[in-house]
């Protein structure tokens, strides 16, 4: 998978969230709202990786890069101080930080309702304040 297949499938994977939960399917929506989130960072990820060579310095790069977990893909694409800095300048964002975070690949398997599936995709797709339009700058 290349740069531009992981954009698009994040790009992709919130618009399948939001029609989701436009038809009321709460699970479905809230899984693929954060595999938006993840898709979105792995493609920051390929970009750092394209732009330092950090997978020729250490050995054991790819195999970190498997993860699912939002946090972790933040470190490998190095954007973690970045990050930091922009939650702290804004509370919205460090929010919505929060509420990705509790987002993991075994969602898939969980129900979820109305309000945790609105509450994650408000929190990846705000305009102003969300994780994807901020991962967007980075990749």
């Amino acid at each position: 998978m290349n740069l531009v297949q992981l954009q698009q499938l994040a790009e992709d994977r919130i618009l399948d969230a939001q029609s989701l939960l436009a038809a009321s399917r709460w699970s479905g929506a809230y899984y693929l709202a954060g595999y938006a989130v993840e898709c979105g960072l792995k493609a920051c990820v390929l970009n750092h990786i394209v732009s330092t060579g950090v997978i020729f310095q250490d050995k054991k790069y790819a195999e970190r890069c498997w993860t699912h977990r939002p946090e972790e893909l933040v470190k490998l694409a190095d954007l973690e101080a970045v990050r930091g800095i922009d939650a702290a300048s804004d509370p919205a964002f460090a929010a919505h930080w929060l509420t990705v975070e509790g987002w993991s690949e075994h969602s898939r398997y969980e129900s979820k309702g109305r309000l945790e599936a609105q509450q994650l995709i408000d929190a990846v797709n705000d305009p102003s304040h969300g994780v994807l339009p901020w991962i967007r700058k980075h990749w």
